[in-house]
């Protein structure tokens, strides 16, 4: 039997609030660093892929960005965010899918991924993932990645995942992508464990 991403997701999110996951942040202040060194106006097209009930775009709404969307396998997931953000969520544009598979329907200026891409085992799923974002950034767009470092879990969330260098990272994405910088950060969970990220920001070739 395949795995079923979906179910999994949304029994994750049907059995624990966005505080009890593993990859929670209260403040993102590594992704808004990177977002902001892109030089994006606040006119610009930001999607958060695998976003899950993040607060990123809660602080991408706070810095006056007014066309973001957000996508997530788990409808549970944008309930939590959509339910935090109130009136706000009218603002944001959401999606619910699975980013492997959609067909996105417009062209975005940054591609946004925190703990998604080290989900993806299957080398076939990576490309599909690969493709799908060099069709859905603007020819000179960027995209943010962050997944396991070579020194994090070698498991989440009860599955396998993969760990990256830049380097590897690099590879997986392809060559119509440059890496523009690339650092670890030390992400600790609600329960106070040490989780080691690779955060690559890579800027598409036009």
């Amino acid at each position: 039997m395949s795995f079923d991403r979906k179910s999994h997701w949304e029994g994750v999110y049907a059995k624990k609030t966005p505080g009890e996951v593993s990859w929670y942040q209260i403040e993102p202040a590594v992704s808004l660093e990177l977002i902001a060194s892109t030089g994006i106006s606040p006119a610009g097209k930001i999607i958060d892929v695998g976003a899950g009930a993040s607060t990123l775009v809660d602080k991408l709404l706070g810095q006056g960005f007014q066309d973001l969307t957000v996508l997530d396998i788990s409808s549970k997931a944008l309930d939590y965010a959509k339910e935090r953000l109130g009136i706000r969520a009218k603002a944001v544009k959401w999606i619910q899918a699975d980013v492997t598979e959609f067909e996105f329907p417009e062209k975005y200026d940054l591609w946004h991924d925190r703990a998604v891409f080290h989900f993806l085992t299957e080398e076939a799923d990576r490309k599909k993932y690969a493709r799908n974002m060099e069709k859905a950034l603007n020819a000179s767009g960027h995209a943010i990645i962050a997944a396991f470092a070579m020194n994090g879990p070698a498991k989440c969330s009860g599955l396998d995942v993969e760990r990256y260098s830049p380097e590897r990272l690099s590879r997986e994405v392809g060559s119509s992508f440059q890496l523009i910088k690339s650092f670890e950060e030390t992400h600790v969970t609600p329960w106070q464990a040490e989780q080691k990220f690779m955060y690559c920001c890579f800027k598409k070739i036009a």
